[in-house]
């Protein structure tokens, strides 16, 4: 009997042992397939960060003080054309190893180089300075009496020197961790408790009821999202992936990438990933200053301190809640805008150095790219100039996504044009869905700055 118990203890030890490996392989499994996830998110995820920069936070949280919800219909209509221009710009730069301004140059006119290259410059110039305008005004919450100007210089170098003397692998990892900042956002969202019937219900009803200063707030809406830095960069680290992975020759970061359906995927994932998060982003933005701002009487976000405090709510019942809250927003637009102004400023750089033929490429240290590093430099300090004429922080961040909408219209028709370049992509052309993505965005932009023109023009 003694031994019949024995043997039936051994079984059962046996069978546990068993089942315990076998959830150890589960686990390992799911461990894997989670592990390869985050191996393919890349330049998608960064770019699609980068597009909440700290314009996109206060033209998005100024549209939720001022109109509620009213303006969350726009999310569903540019979620689509946002996703199908990014895809298109980082397959362009997969199966091209080059790229926008590099494939200008050589397939098309002159006069198209640089109409593309003075666009995106100007623009990523004007987003630079309200970026750092942004911070510098950030910081000075808790320190008041530190200098306006000293602070932007501080965070001009910052950026400038993170790119120079950080390896881009490691930096290509700061900025996605970086985009942790975004979360705070759909957390006060929930914790507020929001009317979700209504808020669901203008998401996909739209409400035209418009005038001259909603129609400025929708094309900044419309243009801090699909904005002409974003083409010109994740085409180019598309490139800088693919020199990392040894798809391209990094000795010469020329020739023709090796590339396949199954790579075309993943930069696809990457992209869907990179573009939800930036406008599910967006949208808790909106939510919640509506939530918070809005719905206390607080329709006009005047500066810093007014748009922290719609992330009071998260840290309700703390001591020193309004403390707290400044402290998150400030490191979510530190965050972000250490993120986002190496990316304008190195947009324009790729932009630069390709259409003048000069070696570019963060994967190059600065003694193999002189040119490339000091346009870098240029670009973030022609940003921080604009700081020094005296502008309202929160005005020029509005002001700067406006401008973005009007600056995309000829780049994007460009991309369209390149994208269905089967010169160009051969067997990687855009198809039918890429097609009306684009040509959709093109239109919208184009109809929402003629609109916007009208506006200022009738009165």
């Amino acid at each position: 009997m003694a031994l019949f118990v024995w043997a039936k203890r051994l079984d059962s030890s046996t069978k546990a042992a068993k089942q315990h490996e076998k959830n150890l392989e589960h686990a390992h499994h799911h461990y894997n397939r989670f592990s390869r996830f985050l191996r393919i998110l890349g330049p998608g995820v960064v770019t699609g960060a980068a597009d909440d920069d700290p314009s996109g936070i206060a033209t998005y949280s100024q549209a939720g003080a001022v109109y509620g919800y009213g303006l969350l219909w726009l999310f569903p209509i540019m979620y689509p054309l946002l996703l199908a221009v990014q895809e298109a710009c980082a397959r362009i730069g997969a199966v091209t190893g080059s790229g926008l301004a590099a494939i200008l140059k050589k397939h098309y006119s002159r006069k198209v180089l640089l109409v593309a290259v003075m666009l995106v410059v100007v623009a990523n110039t004007v987003n630079i300075g309200s970026d750092l305008a942004a911070m510098s005004a950030t910081v000075q919450l808790f320190a008041p009496n530190v200098p306006y100007i000293g602070l932007a210089v501080f965070f001009a170098l910052l950026c400038v020197g993170l790119q120079i003397f950080v390896p881009y692998r490691v930096y290509a990892k700061i900025l996605k961790w970086l985009a942790i900042a975004l979360f705070a956002y759909p957390v006060t969202a929930f914790m507020v408790g929001q009317p979700w019937g209504e808020i669901f219900r203008t998401t996909f009803i739209p409400n035209l009821n418009l005038d001259r200063n909603t129609i400025y707030i929708m094309v900044g809406i419309l243009g801090t999202t699909i904005s002409p830095y974003l083409f010109f960069w994740n085409t180019s680290e598309v490139v800088e992936d693919e020199i990392a992975t040894h798809r391209i020759r990094a000795s010469s970061g020329t020739g023709t990438p090796r590339i396949s359906h199954r790579f075309i995927r993943k930069i696809r994932l990457d992209n869907i990933a990179g573009m939800t998060l930036a406008s599910v982003s967006a949208w808790f933005i909106v939510i919640a200053c509506a939530s918070t701002l809005h719905a206390h009487g607080i329709t006009v976000i005047n500066n810093a301190n007014d748009a922290a405090a719609a992330l009071e709510p998260l840290v309700h019942g703390f001591p020193n809640a309004g403390l707290i809250a400044k402290i998150l927003f400030s490191f979510g637009i530190i965050g972000i805008g250490l993120l986002a102004v190496p990316v304008l400023a190195g947009s324009s750089s790729y932009a630069i150095s390709e259409a003048l033929g000069l070696r570019e490429g963060l994967y190059r240290k600065f003694s193999k790219a002189h040119g490339f590093y000091i346009i870098i430099a240029l670009a973030t300090l022609a940003g921080l100039v604009i700081n020094i004429i005296g502008i309202d922080p929160i005005q020029a961040l509005i002001f700067t996504a406006v401008f973005n909408a009007v600056a995309s219209v000829p780049l994007l028709w460009m991309i369209f044009r390149v994208g269905n370049n089967r010169e160009v992509m051969g067997e990687y052309h855009n198809k039918l869905l890429s097609n009306l993505g684009v040509l959709a965005a093109f239109a919208l932009m184009a109809v929402a700055s003629l609109v916007l023109f009208w506006s200022v023009i009738a009165h």
